[in-house]
């Protein structure tokens, strides 16, 4: 079939096959007879029907993602004072596709460094405050039947946002808990029938009060296991609990804080950070720090193979962040006990000789085991 226009009506049609330029044949469109002119390159682009070549999507350098982060950062800097670890581990963690779990004593800005940390990325954001009686509709969102047309619609709660506070969420009963564990693992919400995507970037953020627990529902292992890592903000220093008096002086920072980036800027960062490399040995030594905790005889429990990966994508962000196409050992030891400590358990007959799981990492990075 040759392609051919008409010279009458300008619409296109389908020629008689093996017919010579210039001969004739009746148009189907308009009944007229023309001349068999098949459609030249040129013409086509005047007619409109060639399109432009797609453009690759354009990808971030580790340089732009340094960047980036390090915006986000000092934005968030403005809020949080004195904790500068902190927010870059966070910051990490959303760069790696990852969920967040503070765990501290009321007052140390556990929900202003996600709000902080939302507003500068230019994301949207929604806060769950979690309480016994919350349900999972409350959450995730129901089906109703419309007024006009009588049909049923599904309502979405406050889980669909890129930013998302769960907060004091071990104040949540098990069965509301357990309602965020799709989300987090495979960034979608099924209702009835139907899955719905959450948006991206997503990320989960949920705080507790390790103090407290009259009236409160631990959280399992298996859903401890679902956040990347754990915080512990604590209390500032005195210099630094000064300078934030001084700021909140004539209002709160968090009011005027300014957008550094935006959603697409993130998702990109996200991506690029998946192609930051892990050498050989630097992967080795991943594997052989979680295995330590395994086989520690201090602990009830090591990292899952979770864990693993979760150190993994955890170190290709900081990497990133600090501007290096790779991850180093520093790096992965650094991290190990944010990406780690919440997926340990300890005997209770070794807790005379540790106080907490994050002694057994730092023994076993400081006696070589990994």
């Amino acid at each position: 079939m040759v392609k051919c226009v008409c010279e009458h009506c300008g619409k296109q049609f389908d020629g008689p096959p093996d017919s010579p330029e210039g001969a004739k044949a009746i148009c189907p469109n308009c009944g007229k007879l023309t001349a068999l002119s098949p459609i030249r390159i040129s013409d086509a682009k005047k007619l409109g029907l060639v399109l432009a070549p797609i453009a690759p999507p354009e990808k971030l350098a580790v340089k732009d993602v340094s960047a980036i982060a390090q915006e986000i950062i000092s934005s968030v800097e403005h809020v949080i004072f004195g904790k500068h670890e902190q927010v870059t581990v966070a910051v990490a963690v959303l760069l790696a596709e990852g969920h967040l779990l503070v765990e501290d004593v009321p007052g140390v800005a556990k929900t202003m460094l996600a709000r902080a940390i939302a507003q500068s990325a230019g994301c949207t954001f929604k806060r769950i405050q979690c309480t016994p009686d919350l349900m999972p509709s409350d959450v995730l969102g129901e089906q109703y039947a419309g007024t006009e047309n009588s049909r049923t619609e599904f309502r979405f709660g406050p889980l669909f946002s890129q930013f998302v506070l769960v907060d004091e969420v071990n104040r949540a009963s098990p069965r509301t808990q357990a309602a965020l564990l799709e989300a987090m693992g495979e960034s979608s919400v099924t209702a009835g029938r139907v899955t719905y995507q959450m948006a991206r970037p997503f990320i989960v953020i949920a705080t507790q009060n390790p103090i407290e627990q009259e009236g409160t529902f631990l959280l399992p292992e298996a859903q401890k296991d679902r956040f990347l890592a754990r915080l512990n903000l604590g209390y500032p220093s005195l210099k630094d609990e000064k300078e934030m008096c001084e700021h909140f002086q004539l209002g709160h920072p968090i009011e005027s804080l300014k957008a550094v980036a935006t959603p697409d800027q993130i998702v990109k960062c996200q991506e690029k950070v998946r192609d930051v490399r892990v050498d050989s040995d630097v992967c080795d030594y991943i594997l052989a720090l979680v295995r330590a905790t395994r086989e520690h005889p201090a602990l009830l429990l090591g990292a899952s193979p979770r864990g693993s990966l979760g150190l993994f994508r955890i170190a290709q962000a900081l990497a990133a962040i600090e501007g290096s196409d790779s991850v180093s050992r520093d790096q992965v030891k650094r991290l190990a006990e944010a990406a780690l400590a919440h997926r340990l358990i300890l005997k209770k007959e070794q807790t005379p000789r540790y106080n907490d799981v994050r002694e057994v990492i730092r023994e076993i990075i400081g006696r070589g085991q990994a």
